[in-house]
């Protein structure tokens, strides 16, 4: 089909029927046309196309009918019960798509590709009204529009063609318009720069003549009539001295950016409004799209500096053999750009020519890939109306302490922006397909454009076909295999390259500890576990600013308070980045393995001795680390909720490097920590790891204690046979040490081994154990421990219906743990009160020691515990009548049960729409 607005309102269908020109439909069809999306509702079209409201839905359906006969179904679908109009319109169809397509694709180009551009869009154009043929007074209002949005092409054209050079085009152009619309502002403006060469009497009475009749020019105008007023006398028939507009063209959209961009080309518009300079820095790790976003910036900014776009690659992290930029070199093209033209030497009489010469000038400078503020100060204008806009993989301290800077740093891209830039070009069909697949590839490529680049062009390229991607992406799951896979050197592409740039520039110590962040497992370190690195080779300060160094060059990411580095970046330190001599590199990275885990190890027994205060590790004294000092256990599971990634990492680093001390401890240490975060299959896979190292490295009661707590991690999953078995190994392990730890060990493992007998339902033998664990904790003496075996007979009396003897084991036990500093131990025990008074029909006693449980094991951080808690305590309030507590008590459960991971979450919902 083929359609026209832009003049008067046509449309022709495939099979060649027209609608006539002034008729409803034809009205319909601007209406739609006009419209975002091409949709309307059905009020709007009733309201736009008939005065009166009557039978409005016929009327309407009549036009639509009438349309659709013209046009076509496919065109004019079927609306169902939407409530809307639309037009389903093929691409470039319409003169109004066609143009509006060219005009934004133009705003991509160079001055000359953007001239042939918007003189193809407003081709579409016949220089009349628009939408003729039409009347009533919306069709009025989108007249006006349309003629606006026409008009901001003539003026862009003008623009194009005066930055281009197209002399005579522009003299006979702007004659026209200047005699069609004087009154214009942007007309006037280029009328006097295609003519500058006219009498001064003649071109001061136009000034004046245009001010008499239009006020004040506006500050485009204005900078017009400041140049055609200069004292140079041109000859006839030519321009003034040219507009500099030296950005490169068709760089590639920055995908995922738009935010980014938008802020700050609002920030320089409200600093030049102001009548300010505005200086931007665009910091970001090597292949970020740093520049990228600086010329899409730029592009969108060109139209508000009048005088013109500088530009200059800095090469600040250039590869090969090219050098950084001097200041000087980049000020010589500048100043060559720029009249009057200098022939000043040295750099500070350069930099204060080009000063002066934008002191009265609005231009746009973009300084692309700085290394250092070295570089940059010198080409900063004075105050003024212009902007600069750098960018850099340094973060140019310097800059931002001399200059007010607006900076921003890139981060990688988030996943439904990068699944854009790698299947740019693929077919909706194939990404479908292969949706997992492009997914881990983004996941791999860690979000990073260049990165993401390469990747689709092995796959665009035919290189690696698409049924390929799931051994692409073995091949890069492969840490020695990545960098190679992401480096294209014969299209300029390569990730390894790029950052071989970012790390050259660095100081050695930079170079040592961006290595052993590498070495260390990640995906994050504190601060102090970052200058505990230091201590292998050096001295804290020397680390401090090493540190300080990477994160400004964006080689390490600062997020929160942790340092992490980017997966790309730790593989290439891994291979490409050296601390000294072959030699010497493999005793660096063993002592830096045995610092991050021994200040791992430190740091996690340090919180578990605040979750548990029984627990006795032969770990010894620290040495050379740091190690946090906590006193409450909120504190304790706050700071291994934010270092647990990187001690499973630890584990797994010991195991790598079969360092068995660190393989038991560290598991050891960790695990009350995921017994409350319900992490239980990450408990037994280190404690495996764990056992066998203990059954080497540590003393028989150690080596029980590794065994209870891992029939401890079976008994928490429900698997009481395979706890009984470790059990039983622990019991045995604990009688070879006849001394105090050997019998201490003995009573805990035989405690344990009672509970798990209760919950196989051999009372018997549940009992028999128990009274043995409690006679072994009495001669200790521990007095926790007999706290915890009399509440396990107590619960053991409860399960009979002795209540009587239930309460007072009970009571004993919360006399005997009142002696102790562990709180979880007196939950416990609140705990099984609670069920024994429940049974006995004294539901306030109940009551109120379910709560007191619920607020310990709160406090403690204990979610499982204070799940199973507070769902009984639920329960009793629903039968005491108290629903509005009980509903917030399933709240809470369901906000517990989410953080460990969802599971039982739909039933607690169930119960809570049931009571409300």
């Amino acid at each position: 089909m083929e359609g026209h607005v832009l003049g008067p309102v046509s449309a022709e269908g495939d099979d060649g029927k027209r609608v006539s020109e002034g008729s409803k439909a034809a009205a319909l069809f601007a209406l739609l046309v006009t419209a975002p999306d091409c949709r309307r509702t059905r009020k709007e079209v009733a309201e736009a196309l008939w005065e009166s409201g009557e039978n409005a839905d016929s009327l309407v359906n009549r036009a639509v009918c009438d349309l659709r006969k013209h046009l076509g179904l496919k065109v004019v679908p079927h609306g169902g019960k939407s409530g809307y109009c639309t037009l389903r319109l093929p691409e470039d169809s319409v003169d109004l798509l066609r143009f509006r397509g060219r005009v934004a694709r133009a705003a991509e180009l160079s001055p000359p590709e953007r001239f042939e551009q918007l003189g193809a869009a407003l081709g579409e154009w016949d220089g009349g009204e628009p939408l003729r043929g039409l009347t009533g007074s919306g069709f009025q209002m989108r007249r006006e529009e349309l003629r606006a949005e026409l008009m901001a092409a003539v003026y862009a054209r003008l623009d194009a063609a005066y930055k281009s050079r197209e002399e005579k085009w522009l003299r006979d152009e702007t004659e026209k318009w200047f005699e069609r619309a004087p009154e214009l502002s942007q007309v006037f403006r280029f009328y006097l720069l295609a003519h500058g060469d006219l009498p001064k009497r003649r071109r001061e009475r136009l000034i004046k003549d245009w001010r008499k009749r239009n006020g004040d020019p506006d500050a485009a105008l204005q900078s017009a009539i400041d140049q055609v007023q200069g004292p140079a006398r041109r000859p006839a028939g030519t321009l003034l001295p040219p507009v500099p507009y030296q950005l490169p063209g068709n760089s590639r959209r920055p995908v995922g950016r738009d935010e980014l961009i938008r802020g700050l080309a609002e920030a320089v518009c409200a600093e030049q409004d102001a009548g300010n300079s505005a200086l931007v820095l665009i910091s970001g790790m090597a292949g970020v799209g740093k520049s990228t976003a600086a010329h899409c910036l730029a592009r969108r900014l060109q139209e508000r500096f009048p005088d013109g776009v500088l530009y200059a690659k800095l090469n600040g992290f250039a590869g090969g053999d090219v050098r950084p930029a001097e200041p000087d070199e980049v000020l010589n093209g500048f100043l060559a750009a720029l009249p009057p033209y200098t022939t000043v030497t040295g750099t500070e009489s350069k930099s204060n020519a080009l000063r002066s010469a934008l002191a009265h000038r609005s231009v746009l400078i973009v300084l692309d890939d700085a290394l250092s503020a070295r570089q940059v100060l010198p080409l900063l204008p004075g105050d003024g109306t212009c902007a600069v806009i750098v960018t850099s993989r340094n973060d140019l301290l310097r800059l931002q302490s001399e200059r007010r800077v607006l900076f921003r740093k890139m981060e990688p891209l988030r996943e439904a922006d990068a699944l854009e830039v790698l299947q740019e070009k693929v077919p909706a069909k194939d990404r479908s397909n292969y949706a997992q697949g492009f997914r881990d590839l983004v996941r791999l490529c860690g979000g990073l454009p260049l990165a993401l680049i390469v990747v689709a062009q092995l796959l665009e390229g035919g290189a690696r076909p698409l049924r390929t991607i799931p051994a692409l992406v073995r091949e890069m799951e492969e840490e020695r295999a990545k960098l190679d896979t992401l480096h294209l050197p014969e299209h300029e592409l390569s990730v390894r390259a790029a950052l071989q740039c970012s790390t050259r520039v660095l100081s050695e110590e930079a170079r040592l500890l961006l290595w052993q962040l590498a070495v260390h497992p990640g995906p994050s370190a504190s601060w102090e576990a970052v200058m505990d690195l230091g201590r292998v080779t050096g001295e804290r300060a020397r680390t401090e600013r090493a540190l300080m160094e990477l994160v400004a060059a964006n080689l390490v990411e600062l997020q929160g308070e942790r340092y992490g580095l980017h997966d790309l970046v730790r593989a290439f330190a891994r291979q490409y980045v050296r601390p000294g001599p072959d030699g010497e590199t493999a005793d660096i990275e063993q002592a830096t393995v045995r610092q991050v885990l021994e200040h791992q190890l430190h740091n996690v027994r340090a919180c578990d001795r605040v979750l548990d205060h029984e627990r006795a590790l032969p770990t010894g004294e620290p040495g050379a680390v740091t190690v946090t000092d906590l006193s409450e256990p909120g504190q304790a599971m706050a700071f291994l909720d934010e270092e647990y990634a990187t001690v499973q990492r630890g584990i797994r680093l010991a195991v790598c490097h079969g360092i068995k001390r660190y393989e038991w401890l560290l598991s050891m240490a960790l695990v009350t920590y995921q017994w409350r975060r319900h992490r239980l299959d990450d408990a037994l896979t280190n404690l495996r790891y764990a056992a066998a190292a203990a059954e080497s490295e540590a003393a028989p009661a150690d080596c029980a204690m590794v065994y209870r707590v891992l029939a401890g991690t079976h008994w928490r999953k429900g698997e009481y046979d395979l706890a009984v078995g470790r059990l039983r190994r622990a019991v045995r392990l604990s009688e070879e040490d006849q001394g105090v730890e050997g019998r201490l060990s003995l009573a805990r493992s035989l405690h344990r081994l009672g509970i798990t007998l209760r919950k196989q339902d051999d009372r018997a033998g549940a009992e028999e154990v128990l009274y043995q664990a409690l006679e072994l904790f009495r001669g200790v003496p521990d007095s926790f421990g007999e706290a915890a075996v009399l509440n396990a007979l107590g619960a053991l009396h409860h399960d009979r219906g002795d209540h009587e003897q239930a309460l007072r084991l009970c009571a004993d036990a919360l006399a005997v743990v009142a002696r102790t500093p562990e709180r979880s131990g007196l939950a416990d025990v609140l705990f099984t009160l609670a069920k024994v008074h429940l049974t006995r029909s004294e539901r306030d006693e109940a009551v109120s020691l379910y709560r007191q449980a619920c607020d310990i094991y709160r406090e403690q951080g204990n979610w499982p515990n204070e799940d199973k808690t507070r769902l009984l305590f639920a329960e009793v309030l629903v039968s005491a009548g108290r629903t509005g507590e009980a509903v917030r008590e399933l709240e809470r459960v369901i906000v517990l049960r989410e953080l460990m991971g969802g599971e039982g979450v739909r039933e607690v919902r169930e119960l809570l729409e049931g009571l409300r």
